[in-house]
C-alpha cells in the first residue's frame, strides 16, 4: 500500500512538472541601450527572468489550487516578457508582460526583489480568471497583489492591514482584505478565482463566507481598529 501511495504521489509530481515544462517563456530587452535596459542586463538578466516566470507560474497554480487540475486553468502555451522604454511600471495583455525600463532605472531599493514582485503580479494576470470581463478592476488587481503578498515580495510602500477606503480599491488595499478573507476560509481566493471563470457577482463572497462583501469589509476594518 505504501509503495502504491508513493507511486501515485510521484506520478502527480511528474504530471505537474510536465505541465510546467509545456509553458514556454521568452524574454526580450527592447530597451537594452537605455539606463533601465542596462540595469536589467547587469542586475537581473534573462536567465533569472526565465526562472522567475516559471517559479511564478508554479506558485500561482498552487495558490489557485490548479497545480493538479489543468482543466481549471487557462490554456497558455507561451508567456513573453518585454523590457520596454515606456512610462509606468508594467502591464499585461493576454500572455505578454511589458515592464518599464524607466521604472527599473529609477528604482532605488532592492531592484531584484521589486522586479520579482512585479513579475509575480503580472504573471497572475496571465493565469487568473477575470469574471469574463465583469469583475471589478480593483478585485483583479487585488488578487494579483494578493499572490505577490503570499509569495513574500511586499514593498515598503504598501498599506498596512486594515487600511484603505473600499474593499475593491485595488492593489495592496484589496490584497490585504483578501488575505483576511482567506484567513476566514483557507482556499477562499482559489475558490473565488474558480467562480470567476465565467462571470462575476458580489454574491460570491456570501456563497463562500456566509457574509456579504460590505459586511466583510466592515468586519475587516473593525478587526484592525482594535
Amino acid at each position: 500500500m505504501a509503495t502504491r501511495i508513493l507511486l501515485v504521489s510521484l506520478l502527480i509530481v511528474l504530471s505537474a512538472l510536465e505541465a510546467r515544462a509545456q509553458v514556454r517563456y521568452t524574454i526580450s530587452n527592447n530597451a537594452a541601450t537605455t539606463p533601465g535596459g542596462i540595469r536589467f542586463t547587469n542586475e537581473i538578466g534573462i536567465p533569472y527572468t526565465e526562472q522567475t516566470l516559471a517559479s511564478a507560474t508554479d506558485f500561482i497554480w498552487q495558490s489557485f489550487q490548479q497545480a493538479n487540475a489543468p482543466d481549471d486553468r487557462k490554456n497558455v502555451q507561451q508567456v513573453s516578457l518585454f523590457i520596454d522604454n515606456m512610462d509606468g511600471v508594467a502591464y499585461t495583455s493576454a500572455d505578454q508582460i511589458h515592464v518599464s525600463a524607466s521604472y527599473l532605472a529609477g528604482y532605488s531599493g532592492d531592484l531584484k526583489s521589486e522586479y520579482t514582485g512585479v513579475v509575480y503580479h503580472e504573471m497572475t494576470h496571465v493565469w487568473q480568471w477575470n469574471g469574463a470581463g465583469q469583475a471589478p478592476g480593483g478585485l483583479i488587481e487585488g488578487i494579483a497583489d494578493y499572490v505577490r503578498l503570499k509569495a513574500g515580495y511586499i514593498p515598503s510602500h504598501w498599506v498596512q492591514p486594515g487600511q484603505g477606503d473600499r474593499w475593491d480599491q485595488g492593489y495592496d488595499v484589496t490584497a490585504r482584505f483578501l488575505d483576511y478573507c482567506n484567513g476566514l476560509r483557507n482556499g477562499f481566493v482559489a475558490e473565488l478565482n474558480k467562480k470567476m471563470r465565467t462571470g462575476y457577482n458580489d454574491s460570491f463572497f456570501m456563497d463562500l463566507l456566509g457574509k456579504g462583501v460590505d459586511q466583510l469589509w466592515s468586519d475587516y476594518k473593525a478587526n484592525y481598529a482594535q
